[in-house]
């Protein structure tokens, strides 16, 4: 059996120029389908590939399947300011610092800290910022101050002057939805329904689950009458998740961190569920693929605190901990709830998925096409293996749409 060091070794060696495909800008879809159901869907199954449309899912699934579905909501994260000398200063929002919690953050009613990326920076010389936005006919000030200047300027603590408004009502008012930068253009009023699942839930994403933008009422109907379950995980997608790999091996590449949440009643699904477990989306996969060595922390560490839940990037290659079942991870995560009481999981993870990754839960995928040289990409290729050069030319051959708005995927194995 290969050491952990040769395996971790061969991951890290990974040359992203190897994961590289040439994308006309003209492949990119810039707007979704008027339905959403209506996409197309190639589906690879063992090595075949069949043309297909999105609304025909339910009929290529293997029977008894468990969809997860990640239930995260876009927040209109980018926030635009005007200083008195004209310049103008983006604020893109990415995660609460204070409080830290994303739910109790929103809750806030006069001030929050949010880590974020600044626009334009040189221009700010760490001034408040100020904006009038107007809720319900009641004028509201916004401010944006940098919390200390001199050692980080991506802590922003907002406040406003009216505490009958939640920074969740604020934001959605004062901010814009943040559309890819690879569609190069500006956020419409369309973007605001369709840069959303219709089972969007949970506010914090800064971008879409895209995989989930095909599904409609009636592809889920269809599903339950096929006898399919349904359930939802929340992770909420960072920027990360479009920063290019600019290292020539992915060693050098700093995995994002993003937060998820999960409940006890979706763990003991998952632990009953007798059938195949298809992950909607990658952001799906890396969750439940994080929750696996959550688990094995939990059973290599009974006392953990909870709070201390963090997978980090590296940590899914120690040949050691290839032993242990998927189930009995899961599974001492529910006894972790129980020591402490509580029923929701909160963690976040940096994990990294790449050719050489053993898959522990994720059976299945439906997904979009990716970016070139991306660690989605990569993460596909840690599934399909060399397949993936012959799906993604076959999709370009044949008019599929790439991308954020783009057709879909449906991935499987034996």
């Amino acid at each position: 059996m290969e050491n952990a060091n040769n395996i971790l070794k061969k991951v890290t060696g990974i040359s992203i120029s190897d994961y590289a495909y040439e994308l006309p800008d003209e492949k990119i879809a810039k707007y979704p389908l008027e339905e959403r159901d209506q996409s197309k869907l190639l589906v690879w199954e063992n090595g075949s590939i069949q043309d297909s449309q999105f609304g025909n899912l339910p009929e290529f699934l293997p029977s008894n399947s468990l969809l997860i579905f990640n239930n995260t909501k876009v927040i209109r994260a980018r926030l635009h300011f005007q200083k008195e000398t004209g310049a103008k200063i983006e604020i893109f929002c990415l995660d609460p610092v204070d409080p830290s919690d994303y739910q109790i953050a929103f809750q806030t009613t006069q001030s929050c800290i949010w880590k974020c990326m600044i626009g334009n920076q040189k221009k700010w010389k760490g001034e408040p910022l100020r904006k009038i936005i107007r809720i319900d006919d009641v004028e509201i000030e916004l401010c944006a101050k940098q919390t200390d200047p001199e050692n980080d300027k991506s802590l922003i603590r907002f406040s406003w002057n009216n505490s009958n408004f939640e920074f969740s009502r604020i934001i959605e008012h004062a901010g814009s939805l943040p559309i890819p930068p690879y569609l190069n253009r500006e956020t419409e009023q369309s973007d605001l329904e369709r840069y959303q699942t219709v089972y969007s839930k949970i506010k914090g994403s800064v971008a879409a689950p895209t995989a989930g933008l095909h599904f409609t009422e009636k592809v889920f109907n269809h599903l339950t009458e096929d006898g399919h379950e349904l359930a939802e995980l929340t992770l909420h997608v960072g920027a990360g998740t479009f920063q290019p790999v600019k290292s020539e091996t992915i060693s050098g590449h700093e995995m994002h961190s993003e937060h998820l949440y999960i409940s006890r009643d979706f763990l003991k699904k998952l632990i009953h569920h007798s059938g195949k477990k298809i992950a909607v989306g990658t952001t799906s996969v890396r969750t439940l693929e994080s929750l696996y060595w959550l688990g094995v922390q939990a059973l290599n560490n009974p006392e953990i605190n909870p709070d201390d839940l963090k997978v980090s990037q590296w940590e899914a290659y120690p040949e050691k901990d290839r032993q242990i079942e998927a189930n009995t991870a899961l599974q001492e995560l529910i006894q972790l709830l129980d020591r402490n009481l509580i029923d929701y999981l909160s963690a976040s993870t940096q994990i990294i998925i790449a050719p050489g990754y053993q898959f522990r839960i994720v059976d299945g995928l439906i997904t979009n096409f990716h970016q070139p040289q991306s660690t989605l990409l990569l993460l596909i290729s840690a599934y399909l293996g060399e397949e993936w050069r012959r799906i993604y030319n076959h999709a370009l051959a044949n008019d599929y749409r790439f991308l954020s708005y783009g057709d879909s995927n449906l991935y499987l194995k034996s």
